[in-house]
């Protein structure tokens, strides 16, 4: 049964940070808790954007627009069956933020920050990943937090996955029993 069969709207969560902020792990939390789909918002990407950031080559507007907009169909597909779900996302600007919510009525963003020497020490362990660290100081620079009139809220991610799974899910306005 399909969110808008048993009757509340989809609820489309982003979560949102620079890379080794903790995105994925707590979005697969999330999507685990609540029953919810899941997609990883670096599968949008195109191979040359992976290949530019692989090289150490921080991406251009002009080659996230196409990246944010994939990911924005993917949200318009959810809503229109009356799916929620959760996707990773970067979504480092504003601009970027109000075209993943442009005509998507139940976006809203979890916007998970740490400390640049909790990310850079992540980002240095983590295997396999093509984001190399030498590219956290230009994503810090592009950042902008949310702002008060975005749907949103901001969570850190201290603690274990568990305390920061817990602190989302209230932030978000849902209990893991409920789930």
């Amino acid at each position: 049964m399909t969110d808008s069969e048993s009757g509340p709207d989809p609820d489309v969560v982003v979560v949102m940070g620079v890379s080794g902020s903790g995105k994925t792990t707590l979005a697969k939390g999330l999507s685990t808790v609540l029953g919810w789909e899941f997609a990883e918002g670096d599968a949008f990407h195109s191979e040359a954007n992976v290949a530019k950031m692989r090289s150490g080559i921080p991406l251009t507007d002009a080659d996230r627009w196409p990246w944010l907009e994939a990911i924005g169909a993917w949200i318009s597909d959810k809503e229109r069956r009356g799916e929620s779900a959760v996707v990773t996302c970067s979504a480092l600007r504003r601009a970027y933020r109000d075209l993943l919510r442009a005509g998507r009525p139940h976006v809203r963003f979890l916007h998970v920050t740490a400390g640049s020497d909790v990310i850079r020490d992540r980002m240095e362990h983590r295997p396999g990943h093509y984001m190399p660290p030498s590219l956290l100081p230009s994503q810090l620079a592009t950042l902008e937090p949310l702002a008060a009139d975005e749907p949103g809220v901001t969570i850190t991610n201290e603690g274990s996955a568990a305390q920061v799974l817990d602190r989302a899910l209230a932030a978000l306005g849902h209990r893991k029993e409920h789930a």
